[in-house]
């Protein structure tokens, strides 16, 4: 730890990480353009240029991967790299002779270089079945599924705009599927299932009653044959299929190979540009898990996504093209159902509704 640093808690200071070129121009720097997609040049008002080149990444690598990533990155980089917040590999360089060099050696490597402008750029998602213990879904699983299926728009800048698809494997949402223009999520159905003769060895009965957002457990005196055992009731009524009791208690599971499926949600951005941002809104309930190609997922996200690039209008992200045609006419367009889960019954919910006297009319 640095000497003048007064605690270890939260991240190290962001300039610690930066190359020498960056650290020589942060501040000076005027502008910027893409020269390909995937290939970026940053101008310093010095004069100075620095050339980036990313590729699709993978949210878990081996240290093999990790290797051959530094291999390169010594040959041509000076030896640095970065990893972007969505997974993707970035090697600068501020020597121009070294770029088609370095684009050359991806290339043959197998390495897809994009990701940047008007595309799909790598899926932010979280652990899935590999690291997490209230996964609906896999992360990695359907991750490579769809980007095995939308990898040209990876490549190439064929939409109107930018598109940032994200994956959470359940609604505690450890990725940012709230804020996406298109978001699976993992989604469980059934209640979690109380091992009654377990728990009371395994669990704190106050804090895994305390863990439930919605009050939905309460005490329960389980009877096992002549005697009662101090356990825990859970009214499905309320229940929202968190999971955030099982997290307090092994001893109530909640996966389910028939119950746990995927969500699809569309129309949010974190950007401001054109307009403000947006949350995420559920375009289909649910989809089978059907691993190890999820095919009812991949076909549902490829539909939304080739029904926006042949219908939005240039610069436009998927919701603000939503809020153009209508939901109406989006549901029609896509062919997706319309059934009452759409339908916002948050007892909060009354910024949401569309309380206007604005109405369209579709044919």
């Amino acid at each position: 730890m640095s000497e003048d640093r007064i605690t270890d808690i939260g991240p190290p200071k962001y300039d610690t990480a930066w190359t020498p070129f960056i650290k020589k121009n942060y501040g000076k720097w005027l502008y910027h353009e893409e020269l390909q997609p995937g290939v970026l040049k940053h101008v310093s008002e010095t004069g100075d240029a620095l050339f980036t080149v990313r590729i699709a990444g993978t949210r878990l690598m081996t240290t093999l991967h990790l290797r051959d990533m530094a291999a390169i990155a010594d040959e041509f980089c000076d030896g640095m790299f970065r990893f972007t917040t969505r997974n993707n590999i970035e090697f600068m360089v501020s020597d121009e002779a070294k770029l088609e060099p370095l684009k050359t050696k991806l290339k043959a490597d197998g390495h897809l270089i994009g990701g940047t402008g008007a595309g799909i750029t790598n899926i932010v998602h979280t652990q899935g079945w590999v690291h997490c213990h209230t996964p609906a879904i896999d992360a990695s699983g359907i991750v490579k599924a769809v980007m095995d299926e939308l990898c040209d728009y990876f490549t190439t800048k064929r939409l109107p705009g930018k598109l940032r698809i994200s994956l959470a494997c359940c609604l505690n949402m450890c990725g940012a599927v709230h804020c996406s223009d298109i978001s699976i999520l993992g989604v469980h159905r059934k209640p979690p299932l109380v091992e009654h003769e377990r728990l009371i060895n395994v669990c704190e009965i106050p804090t895994t009653i305390a863990a439930c957002p919605t009050a939905a457990i309460r005490p329960y005196n389980f009877e096992a044959g002549d005697k009662k055992i101090k356990s825990v009731q859970v009214n499905v009524e309320r229940c929202m299929f968190c999971g955030n009791c099982y997290t307090m208690c092994p001893a109530m599971p909640l996966a389910d190979p028939e119950g746990d499926g995927v969500a699809l949600w569309a129309g949010g951005k974190v950007s401001n540009a054109r307009s403000m941002p947006k949350f995420s809104k559920l375009i289909t309930p649910y989809l089978p898990n059907n691993p190890p190609r999820w095919p009812e997922v991949v076909d549902a996200i490829k539909n939304v996504v080739e029904v926006y690039a042949a219908n939005a209008d240039p610069y436009e992200r998927v919701g603000e093209w939503i809020e153009r045609i209508g939901w109406e006419q989006f549901f029609k367009m896509t062919g997706l159902e319309f059934t009452f889960f759409h339908i916002d019954d948050y007892r909060f919910a009354m910024t949401t509704w569309r309380s206007s006297t604005q109405f369209k009319f579709t044919d």
